[in-house]
């Protein structure tokens, strides 16, 4: 599909960036350090990323005695889409949203925050947690974490050099990019690695929309559920998200607080676009 090859096409120059900049920065040394830190970055958010989400979202894990209906609907969209079943968790917001995370199908998570259980019918809220399986299955959350270790290594080097400035390293010697070339790095190097973070982001979650409406098999009540839950999140932005992990949640937590330049910046595609393809997949055209 169109959108897994384009985060391939994105994930490669993320990685780019990295290798690049780093050579840009330091020459060989500069180099090493950068793929050094990509793979140490990348080998962290691979083991420990559904950790960290659920920790911050201060996510706990509810049994099937507590929540027996939302073990029995995540059962048996779990078993519509081949995956195992994933543990479940809760958060304390009352804002609806929910988020799936794990390395893997036979390592994941899927919280949903207490208001969802609120808002939302039994159709939308089977479209929503579809929608978190169909990341699941795409290994979405694998992506999205290298994506932000990446991005996340290039903004470490751009420090880096900062600090070598200030500290007097010389940035005129033949592997050094120069004054302007290194101000430059600083500056673009950062904000170029966060957009094509971004837009990986964006990418996935369009295709989690496509595998999770299939996964349910009615378009139409994702759809629905969406724009309830951005409804929501302008009127009442959740107390308990991090911007660390916002991209993770199936729409923006922040968007009632969010200012022109944090949605130019935004990890989600405009809801209004999400419910359009939605709209046509339920009458039969795909994506």
């Amino acid at each position: 599909m169109w959108n897994n090859f384009k985060t391939f096409v994105l994930l490669a120059a993320l990685t780019a960036l990295v290798v690049g900049g780093a050579a840009v920065m330091g020459g060989r040394t500069g180099l090493l350090v950068g793929v050094l830190l990509a793979v140490g970055m990348n080998f962290a958010g691979y083991w420990f990323s559904d950790k960290i989400a659920l920790k911050f979202s201060g996510a706990q894990e509810v049994s099937a005695a507590e929540s027996p209906e939302l073990f029995r609907v995540i059962g048996n969209l779990a078993q519509r889409a081949n995956l195992p079943m994933p543990r479940v968790y809760v958060t304390p917001d009352w804002t609806p949203n929910a988020f799936a995370t794990g390395r893997d199908p036979e390592h994941a998570a899927v919280a949903v925050t207490q208001g969802i259980l609120q808002v939302l019918n039994h159709d939308e809220l089977e479209g929503v947690l579809a929608h978190e399986l169909a990341h699941v299955k795409n290994r979405d959350i694998l992506i999205s974490s290298v994506a932000a270790m990446l991005a996340g290594v290039l903004t470490q080097l751009a420090h880096m050099l900062q600090w070598a400035m200030m500290f007097g390293g010389n940035r005129d010697d033949e592997e050094g990019p120069g004054l302007a070339g290194t101000i430059a790095m600083m500056v673009v190097a950062p904000i170029a690695a966060s957009l094509v973070q971004m837009a990986i982001s964006r990418s996935r979650e369009f295709e989690a929309d496509r595998v999770g409406a299939q996964i349910c098999g009615r378009p139409m009540a994702l759809a629905n559920a969406l724009i309830k839950l951005e409804q929501a999140a302008y009127q009442q932005p959740m107390a308990h998200a991090n911007p660390a992990t916002a991209h993770m949640y199936i729409v923006n937590p922040f968007a009632g607080a969010g200012s022109m330049l944090m949605k130019l910046f935004s990890t989600h595609p405009a809801t209004e676009e999400r419910v359009r393809r939605l709209q046509a997949m339920a009458t039969g055209v795909s994506y």
